[in-house]
This record gives structure tokens, sequence and C-alpha cells, in this order.
């Protein structure tokens, strides 16, 4: 059956007037009797019994109103919740985050949030190396912090909410420990700890490269699927991780020293989504993070 064939029956045996049916669904009266008359020469028996003063359901009629009748609603109200969920800054927005330092600014994002969507609730979902694109192509989490660029088909971007600079994590034994600084150039002489493939391959390649900015090739070795699994690596000599410059303040360890590049570009970090799944939800929690982050970097500002 089709919709509108469906709809002209549904609103038919509740009214039981074509008249009436024709005004409800704003069309024609002889629209609707062609359409019911369509509809029982395809079942093959009549579904109302007719006369000049009633209409009435046949036995097969009332059959078929209850069969259909309840699906039809649940399609109704499914796309009345999607409506709602696109159009309104309701229910419950999944937002992931990679990091402590990540969770921190997303919390206080949370808390403006929620202030100005009190029907909208957050919930802060920490990610992994090796899962984080995934949650979101599977609709685990709405929307992720990230660190830029994030450069992919399905994927939409918000602005840069702030950036740090790249640093190189490496064991607090290595001779690149007692440097105060390294050059992207350095990179060919040590072995940097590979990410998950499962991480998008723009985004390995920008902070994991294959080769220096001169094109001398960097070797890679086997590293974790989680970030403190990689500066365990980090810490017993396995390898080194480029990282930004936060790590310093929120993951400091004994084994673990952080020398920063001074030819690198600083890392933006942002929001990402799905494009196809962007929402009033999405949209409002991207600007009040832009907000918070604006406050952040410019405390003093009129």
């Amino acid at each position: 059956m089709e919709r509108y064939e469906i709809e002209a029956f549904l609103t038919l045996a509740e009214e039981l007037h074509f008249g009436w049916t024709a005004d409800r669904l704003h069309v024609s009266t002889a629209h609707i009797s062609k359409t019911i008359r369509r509809l029982e020469r395809r079942i093959g028996v009549p579904l109302f019994e007719r006369t000049s003063r009633r209409v009435a359901l046949t036995a097969i009629g009332a059959r078929l109103r209850q069969d259909i009748g309840p699906a039809h609603e649940q399609i109704q109200q499914a796309v009345r919740n999607a409506i709602a969920a696109g159009r309104g800054i309701v229910g419950v927005l999944r937002v992931g985050f990679f990091g402590s330092d990540s969770a921190l600014f997303l919390h206080t994002v949370s808390d403006a949030f929620r202030r100005q969507y009190p029907d909208c609730q957050v919930e802060i979902v920490e990610l992994q190396l090796h899962n984080g694109l995934s949650m979101l192509q599977t609709d685990q989490v709405d929307v992720e912090l990230a660190r830029y660029p994030a450069d992919h088909p399905d994927l939409a971007c918000g602005p840069v909410l702030f950036t740090e600079p790249k640093v190189l994590a490496v064991s607090s034994q290595h001779p690149f420990a007692r440097r105060s600084s390294l050059s992207l150039e350095d990179l060919a002489q040590v072995k940097l700890l590979r990410n998950p493939a499962t991480m998008l391959e723009v985004w390995d390649e920008f902070h994991s490269p294959r080769h220096t900015p001169s094109g001398r090739p960097i070797e890679h070795v086997p590293g974790s699927e989680t970030f403190l699994g990689q500066l365990a690596l980090v810490g017993a000599g396995k390898g080194v991780y480029p990282e930004g410059g936060r790590a310093m303040r929120f993951y400091v360890r004994p084994d673990v020293t952080y020398v920063p590049f001074h030819d690198a570009a600083p890392l933006e970090w942002g929001l990402v989504w799905r494009a196809t799944r962007e929402t009033a939800r999405v949209r409002a929690f991207a600007h009040t993070a832009h907000e918070v982050a604006t406050a952040i970097n410019e405390p003093d500002r009129p």
C-alpha cells in the first residue's frame, strides 16, 4: 500500500464520511473515492459498505484497520521523534573525548550548555585511540572533541577551539630528553610508535608522518591501542610518540620527558560530528563550546 492509500483508508475508517475525510486530508471527495476503489480492487473485496445514508467498515475492512493502524501510528511517532530531535534541544547528547585535558574542557562546556538548555542531558564518554572514529560512525557518540585535521567525507567540523604546541614524548633516558627543543627532521633518528589502524588516515599521517619535511624516512614500530599504553611503551624505551603540549601538565611521568618541536605548527582542537547526524543539539553544543573557548582564551575581553 502507498502512504496516501493508508492515510485515506485509516482516515475514512475513523470518520466514516467521504466529505469529512477529504477535508481532513485536504483533497477532493472524488480523490478519496477513487483511492478507496483502487485499494479495494487490489485487495479483491470491499472494505466499506456504502449507502446514501451511511458508510461502514466491512469485516475485512475492520480487520485491515486493526492490523495496519498501530504500525502506521508507530511510523508517525517515529517521524515526530526525528523532527523533535532535529529541531529541539532536548534529549541526550553524547560527547566523546580523548585524554584528561579534553575531559576537563568538555565538563566546563557541558555545565554552560545545561544552564542554557536544561532539557538536554550531556553524557561525557571517554574514547581510546582505537575506537574514536568507530564510536562516531556507529552513533555511540554524537560529537567528539578531536585534534584536527579530520578531513573525511562523512564528517563535519566546528571552529578551532584551542591550540597547543607539538611535543615529542621520549623516554627520560633517551638522549633527546636532554634537549631543550627538537626539529621535525630529528624524527628520522628515532622510532615512532604506530597508532591503531582504525584511526583516520589523514589524522595519522599528519601527527605521525612517514617522512620528515625534507623527505627522510621515519621508522614506525608497533604501538598501543590507548594513549596510556603508548606512554608506557615510551617510558620503557620502545619508541617515541608525538603529542600535544598539554600532556606536559596532565600526564607527568618520571619515565617520560616531553620535548617541544621548535619548527612544528601548533596543534588544533575542535568538535567533530557526522554530517548526516547534525541536529540542533549538536549545533547548540558546538556554539556553546566556542563561547567557552573564547572566554578561556580571552579572559580579559570586555
